[in-house]
């Protein structure tokens, strides 16, 4: 919108005092919420709903398995938001095979799922996981597909 200069992106650090989840959620919405009015771009209701189960089960993976700091930032890149979260676990995360029986632990296949894009990088300190959700209704209508 001419006039309006704020960036298409916010960074958070996120408090290990138990409310972290919550409030990463909470900021996604707002933030989508103001993409949306603030610059005019379309976000669907399930791309509003993927945004928070991705943050959800990704900063839950964070608080779970590093100790210290988390950070999230998300950003628009085109027709996506990517969802952003940095520990201090170097770690890198992997799928587990599918089993229907397991209880839990399905976190990261989810995330995978529901994404049109995921990766996981290494850091100087930690690592770095990004998923990419498609902001219209239809993801394949801008010919993004799932990896």
């Amino acid at each position: 919108m001419p006039g309006n200069t704020s960036p298409l992106r916010e960074t958070v650090a996120l408090e290990d005092d138990g409310s972290s989840i919550a409030a990463a959620r909470h900021r996604a919405v707002a933030f989508l919420s103001r993409v949306q009015t603030e610059h005019g771009l379309p976000v669907s209701a399930r791309a509003m709903e993927l945004t928070q189960l991705v943050v959800s089960e990704l900063v839950t993976n964070a608080r779970k398995y590093a100790p210290g700091p988390v950070l999230m930032e998300l950003r628009i890149a085109g027709d996506l938001v990517e969802v952003m979260v940095w520990d201090s676990d170097p770690v890198l995360p992997v799928a587990r095979v599918a089993d229907p029986g397991r209880v839990g632990q399905h976190g990261l296949e989810i995330v995978m799922a529901v994404s049109q894009g995921f990766e996981v990088q290494r850091e100087p300190v930690g690592k770095r996981i990004t998923a990419r959700i498609a902001l219209p209704d239809d993801p394949d209508a801008f010919g993004h597909g799932s990896p």
